[in-house]
Order: structure tokens, then sequence, then C-alpha cells
């Protein structure tokens, strides 16, 4: 039988510039849904985000599974399914900018 855990990452907080969620260890997983829910987002702005794995949880390599560039309220999600044993998302916002988001991952195992 297959396990299945969701987390929030974070919930209802406030970001501008570059910032990256809390790692989180996934190595039990086969996979992993990563959804960005956007509540609030200044007019003009955009957030570019990132998957990227790691070892340790302490050093950070690009995964190479992206979102498509958010400019809008509402639900963003991207599927990984070859990863190490840790998870976590990068972005930067339009310089000058704010948004709110919760963030979440799905795993599966």
């Amino acid at each position: 039988m297959k396990q299945f855990h969701t987390v929030v990452l974070d919930r209802f907080s406030d970001f501008t510039g570059n910032f990256a969620t809390e790692p989180y260890e996934a190595g039990w997983a086969d996979e992993a849904m990563a959804f960005i829910r956007v509540h609030q987002l200044d007019k003009g702005a955009v957030i570019n985000t990132s998957v990227q794995i790691s070892l340790d949880g302490i050093v950070w390599l690009d995964e190479g599974t992206r979102f498509t560039s958010i400019d809008a309220v509402g639900d963003h999600f991207v599927k990984v399914s070859h990863f190490g044993g840790w998870l976590r998302l990068n972005s930067t916002i339009t310089s000058g900018c704010r948004c709110n988001l919760t963030i979440s991952l799905v795993l599966k195992g």
C-alpha cells in the first residue's frame, strides 16, 4: 500500500524579492507535486519558481522542473518524479512587488 502525505510549507505568507521554502525530507516518496496558491499578487508582479533538490538539506541544486511564470491569483502546480532526499522551492518575485501565498507539497510512495 502506498503512503500519501500533504505538507503545507507556508500558509497565507507574504513574500517580496527572492525566497526559498523550508526544506522537506521526502526521500521515502516516489513522486511529488508542488502547489502554489496565490491569494494576492501586486499588479505587474511575476513569480518564477523552480524545484530544488538536496542530498543533505543544506546544499541545493536546481532539479530542472520550473513552474510556468505565475502572474495571476489562483492555483499552480508541477510534478516531480526523480529527486534526492530533500525538496524545496526557490522563487523570485518582480522587484518591488509583494504576494501572499500558500505553498504545499503532496508526496506519494
